[in-house]
């Protein structure tokens, strides 16, 4: 497995381990192979991440549940509600096998990915967790849920042979694409919430309801981007667009620059004390949606904030002295924790993902000059 708290220097500040990265690393080092042909040691990154996986992260009493963290040598630490782990495992397994053709790791990503869906389409939680709030007081949807379900399809689409499996996948990527604008897309508001009732239904009257990521909504505009790309809809492209620029002006700090983690979709104070923090995967999105959309449009605005990101970025989250990026930087810019690289929440996944992503992108533009 791999380690994710780091100081700024590479050094191990913590030996338990966030589950969810063992899936994030399995994959980014399945995907490097994928994109830039094998290397040995990638490959064996990629394995030792799924094996860890498969080996001491599953809680098997609960349904082949995930555990959210566990410690160096895996015994189980945290379970949590919401099945993130479950979606990375399915990620890293697909595109493991999409390298190297050994199908347990299909069937592996496969059972993964169904129990992802049914969790999120009303199957009770194995773990007996329940809800964070009580059912019969609130309930509702989170945007979250159909974006990632997108993501992890499209890798399916991708790397799955078999054309039953095609069939269900693009049913449900094409659901995920609906009930993201059926339910969270507000046109009226300018913006996508994170957080709304069972029907769709805005909830305005408290802070939750009110509440916009829109490094998150940026993230899901690629996804709908690779989505459009696959199916041809080039109408997509342009309601993804229109999501970018609602969130890219909401979000970009005016004064300061960069993109504010939470906003107010009626301008009142966000409740998150971390609201108007500068996080480093907000910008990776950025720079991904933001030359994906120039590439499908050929609008020069797009091209402007992906170098005006990048710049942001160069002189804010990059440590020029030891590597790597910074995760967390005050509302003016300077790191919250100059002295960290990694944490259980930051690993190696949206960095080296948007380079990969952007290299590629950028390629297939110059060659088209």
């Amino acid at each position: 497995g791999v380690y994710t708290c780091l100081d700024r220097k590479g050094e191990i500040y913590s030996t338990d381990k966030s589950v969810w990265m063992q899936g994030r690393c399995g994959w980014i080092f399945s995907y490097l192979c994928h994109l830039y042909g094998v290397k040995e040691e990638w490959l064996a990154a990629a394995k030792s991440c799924i094996d860890f996986l498969e080996d001491h992260c599953i809680n098997r009493a609960a349904g082949g549940r995930m555990y959210f963290t566990v410690t160096e040598d895996g015994q189980p630490l945290r379970q949590r509600r919401y099945c993130f782990s479950e979606a990375f495992y399915a990620l890293a397994n697909g595109e493991y096998f999409g390298v190297t053709g050994e199908t347990e790791h299909l069937e592996r990503s496969r059972r993964a990915y169904d129990l992802y869906w049914d969790l999120n389409h009303g199957m009770a939680d194995p773990t007996g967790l329940g809800p964070k709030t009580i059912p019969e007081t609130r309930t509702g949807r989170a945007f979250g849920t159909p974006m990632i379900i997108l993501n992890v399809t499209g890798t399916l689409q991708r790397v799955d042979p078999d054309p039953e499996r095609q069939a269900l996948y693009a049913q449900r990527a094409s659901q995920c694409v609906e009930e993201i604008f059926q339910y969270h897309v507000k046109p009226e508001l300018k913006c996508v919430l994170e957080n709304v009732g069972p029907n769709g239904e805005p909830r305005l009257n408290y802070t939750e309801g009110r509440t916009v990521n829109p490094g998150h909504d940026i993230e899901g505009v690629w996804f709908l981007l690779e989505h459009a790309q696959r199916t041809g809809d080039k109408a997509l492209v342009e309601k993804a667009a229109e999501i970018f620029d609602w969130a890219i002006e909401a979000g970009w700090d005016k004064e300061y620059g960069g993109l504010l983690y939470f906003t107010d979709c009626l301008g009142k104070p966000p409740e998150a004390y971390e609201h108007d923090m500068k996080l480093w995967w907000p910008h990776d999105e950025i720079l991904i949606a933001s030359l994906m959309l120039y590439r499908d449009t050929g609008r020069e605005g797009y091209l402007n904030w992906f170098e005006k990101t990048l710049d942001y970025c160069k002189a804010h989250f990059a440590d020029p002295e030891y590597g790597e990026w910074y995760g967390y930087l005050r509302r003016d810019g300077l790191p919250t924790q100059p002295s960290t690289k990694g944490s259980t929440f930051k690993g190696p996944f949206h960095l080296p993902r948007m380079l990969c992503m952007c290299d590629q992108m950028l390629s297939e533009l110059l060659a088209r000059t």
